[in-house]
């Protein structure tokens, strides 16, 4: 607490400083505020119009009048736009337009209230006048009504181009509809080319070096993200520092919220996708949305081959009771995998103010890994040599529902939301492992065989009420369940046996329950145009309780109720700078998996335990922002700090094998003293040209795991960056080029290994490190039929086949080198054709009531 309250105050410092450092401008006329929502003729909100703040002057040259720009926005999701800032004594208007509605142009005048006469105050406004001055100031137009355009429009295209990084006060918004370089592929590929984001060969998405959580919509989801199709995806929300809104508990580096796109006009659109690789694998993809007055009805189908290749080799030394070692491990494996992917769901308006969201979803996925390995053992001079076939099978077959209420009320902003969410599903794996000793000509053949059912429940309800001072309050409650059961049994049949033995010791059978309860509130809004805040709190407690079903043992973790602050500070220096704060406190608590002390004996080649001992970690983050846009462009520099009290890390020790009654390395958890980690970052995008899109990203960092007073994984510097190209040339051509670079840097902390391919073994986080590695990325699109209905689209992914992965490992007795490739060269080949309508008689006759009489702000 003492770090929290003394990063608080020094980045309230820092603030004003900069603040200070701002130019002092002279005393100019008052200025006010201007917002209003757009929506179209059934009462839904036009998201993405274009709005321009326009000020009629004239001409020095001519002496003509003629309009300038004051400012322009995008209206956002729910149709609202807000402009501050603007010179109320001006001659105004706005002028708004949208694709598939009538071009508008509104005057917007503003007027003062009269002074009384009678006021006795020496010719000082009253201070019921002056409230009345200032609320002048602050104009509200309400809902303002957008016709449709007259003309039939025969197919949906979209042709304005979004920002390709947009800034909130507390996220990095960034828009990836035209990244063709994923084009057929899943979310794993689309945040290959977001800044920030880290992917690496297994598919593990990092953000600052620690893997993030990772919503859908907002929302908590148990889907993996090679389960989400690219071309569903709309933008990615990164939150490096989330608010008191979000989980306290869960991953230190934030939160990565995917936002699927959406249908917002009454109509009909849809796509089809198809494709293939190199390798052999396939996608097909269907989506389709109508819309007509009450009701939106979605529907997403997928089906994914997929065939993954990987080569690697490892090489370890160790020292065991004073008998040195060497074994080198030379590792071919192919993966064949199918997986399916389908979500329907269905909007219901009862009203303006009033609607619910029903979406159901189901996927199955079966995965079959083949791997060989060639393993040759040199220990006190003797060599042996042997070989491992591993031929393993994993299906899923995941459900879940999704509801949403929202609830408005008369007060614009006002809201109350409640959302259910339910996952859950059946999994299944079975693994055959033969190890050959060609020296005697014997085997021995493992045989693990297992099931599991997990269900995972979140309730949430959310309210949200602004006030005529411009603060905003929000506070909601949570509860989540998840419950969780495995199913695994061992069996060997050692060299030169005959008969398969139980192994009980290696068979994990388990049930486990977790529970979350949380509550927050948070406030928001402006001091006297000076900056913005948003600070918060939240409560969390949480309930763990597990069996070893073999051994009837129980587990049982309570933790009480903790706190979490968090604060965010935004100061505009000038229309185009911007400076923002924030600092947050998180917690990660062990998991049932982290602390049974059970031994998985279910690969021989990685053998892991829990520790019954752990303890939560806490983390404090502080993060300073500094924006700019200039001509089309966006920079933003951020400089961060994370300490972490008793990191939970992966640790490969020396203990005796229940299984071999012998010293062996085993993977287990322990709590490090602490983590520290710090760094700037820098991104910027600009349109260099018309047909021209530039995007970079570079991430300087530091960081240290200190295990105990004596042992640490040493102080280490590392960089890494993205760079993205998007040319958009004549005759509906497209070309993306993009790279990215990882320098030496530590194992990440939080790496899951669940589920991910073969060869993906435990590494510990704070006894390695990565070697630098560097991927290039190339894609060419070609769009063709009318309105660009039809495009395919060529990508080659790792063009040189240098994105290979190679951890070095260490710690007492033994070294360890970990090589691998995978799918390096991947070409893929994908078609695309949307379609889609919007018919003007679909519309309902009946219009909003809420005309453009007193549009005109008297």
């Amino acid at each position: 607490m003492k770090r929290l309250m003394s990063l608080l105050i020094m980045t309230c410092f820092a603030l004003t400083i900069f603040g200070q450092q701002v130019t002092n401008r002279p005393n100019s006329a008052p200025t006010g505020k201007l917002s209003g929502q757009l929506v179209d003729e059934g009462g839904k909100p036009v998201s993405q119009a274009s709005i321009n703040l326009l000020k009629t002057i004239k001409d020095n040259n001519t002496g003509l009048e003629k309009d300038v720009l004051v400012k322009s926005l995008s209206s956002d999701e729910n149709g609202k736009f807000n402009f501050s800032e603007i010179p109320v004594f001006d001659q105004l208007k706005l002028k708004i337009s949208s694709i598939g509605y009538t071009p508008l142009e509104l005057p917007v005048v503003y007027e003062l209230p009269k002074m009384d006469s009678s006021n006795k105050s020496g010719g000082q406004p009253d201070p019921a006048t002056l409230a009345k001055l200032m609320a002048a100031f602050d104009k509200n137009i309400g809902s303002i009504p957008l016709e449709t355009d007259s003309r039939q429009i025969d197919e949906v295209t979209v042709t304005a181009r979004k920002a390709l990084l947009e800034m909130d006060i507390d996220k990095k918004v960034f828009n990836v509809e035209k990244n063709i370089v994923s084009a057929g592929g899943t979310a794993i590929d689309v945040l290959r080319n977001v800044p920030s984001i880290q992917v690496d060969i297994d598919g593990n998405v990092k953000l600052r070096n620690a893997s993030p959580t990772v919503f859908i919509d907002g929302r908590p989801t148990t889907l993996s993200l090679d389960q989400i199709p690219a071309d569903v995806i709309e933008k990615v929300e990164v939150i490096t520092n989330p608010s008191a809104k979000y989980d306290a508990s869960g991953s230190m580096a934030g939160i990565l919220n995917i936002v699927l796109k959406k249908n917002k006009k009454t109509g009909y659109n849809g796509m089809i996708n198809a494709g293939v690789d190199r390798f052999g694998g396939s996608n097909v993809m269907a989506s389709l949305n109508a819309r007509q007055n009450k009701v939106n009805v979605s529907f997403t189908g997928m089906n994914m081959r997929m065939r993954t290749n990987v080569d690697g080799n490892s090489e370890r030394t160790s020292d065991i009771n004073g008998i040195s070692s060497l074994v080198n491990q030379d590792i071919e494996s192919k993966t064949k995998g199918m997986m399916t992917f389908g979500r329907l769901g269905v909007d219901y308006d009862f009203s303006e103010r009033t609607s619910l969201s029903i979406a159901g979803i189901i996927a199955g996925g079966r995965f079959k890994p083949n791997e060989i390995t060639e393993i040759n053992t040199n220990s006190e001079g003797i060599n042996s040599i042997s070989n491992r076939i591993s031929e393993t099978e994993r299906s899923f077959k995941p459900r879940g529902i999704q509801a949403a209420f929202v609830q408005k009320f008369k007060i614009d902003g006002e809201e109350l939301t409640a959302d259910f969410n339910y996952f859950g599903g059946k999994n299944n794996s079975y693994g055959l492992y033969t190890t050959n000793y060609p020296s005697n000509g014997s085997s021995q053949i493992q045989i693990n065989d297992g099931s599991g059912d997990n269900q995972f429940i979140t309730a949430q309800i959310d309210y949200v009420r602004p006030f005529k001072n411009g603060m905003k309050l929000e506070t909601g409650l949570r509860a989540q369940i998840n419950n969780l059961q495995n199913i695994n049994q061992n069996k060997i049949k050692a060299a030169g046996e005959d008969d398969f033995e139980d192994v009980a010791a290696a068979s994990s059978n388990y049930d486990s329950k977790n529970s979350v309860y949380a509550a927050y509130v948070s406030v928001d809004g402006e001091i006297k145009n000076w900056f913005s805040y948003k600070v918060g709190l939240r409560g969390e407690r949480s309930i763990y309780n597990g069996e070893l079903l073999n051994t009837g043992e129980k587990f049982s973790n309570r933790y009480p109720l903790s706190l979490f602050p968090s604060v965010f500070l935004s100061k505009k220096l000038t229309e185009k700078d911007q400076l923002q704060v924030s600092v947050t406190r998180r917690v990660n608590r062990p998991n049932f998996f982290q602390i049974i002390p059970f031994i998985d004996y279910t690969d021989s080649l990685n053998i892991t335990r829990g520790n019954a001992d752990l303890v939560p970690e806490f983390t404090t983050s502080g993060e300073l922002s500094y924006s700019n846009t200039h001509n089309g462009g966006t920079f933003l520099a951020s400089v961060y700090y994370k300490y972490t009290d008793n990191l939970i890390t992966r640790y490969l020790t020396q203990e005796l094998n229940p299984i071999t009654d012998k010293l062996d390395y085993i993977n287990t958890y322990i709590n490090a003293r602490s983590s520290k980690n710090y760094g700037a970052e820098f991104t910027y995008t600009k349109g260099l040209k018309k047909w021209w899109d530039l995007t970079v990203d570079m991430n300087i960092y530091n960081s240290e795991i200190e295990i105990d007073e004596e042992t640490s994984s040493g102080d280490l510097w590392t960089v890494f960056g993205k760079l993205n190209n998007t040319f958009n040339l004549k005759k509906h051509w497209n070309i993306q080029l993009s790279a990215d670079y990882q320098g030496k840097t530590n194992v990440p902390v939080s790496q899951k290994q669940e589920f991910g391919p073969p060869m993906s073994q435990a590494q510990s986080s704070s006894q390695g490190y990565i070697k630098p590695f560097y991927g290039i990325d190339f894609a060419v699109k070609k769009s063709f039929l009318k309105n660009e209905a039809a495009s395919v689209t060529l990508s080659v992914n790792d063009i040189f086949r240098t994105r290979s992965n190679t951890i070095v490992s260490y710690g007492e007795g033994f070294s360890q080198s970990y090589y691998r490739l995978s799918n390096p060269q991947l070409v893929k080949l994908n078609l695309s054709y949307r379609f889609g309508k919007m018919d003007m008689n679909m519309f309902k006759k009946n219009k909003n009531q809420n005309s453009m009489e007193g549009m005109q702000m008297q």
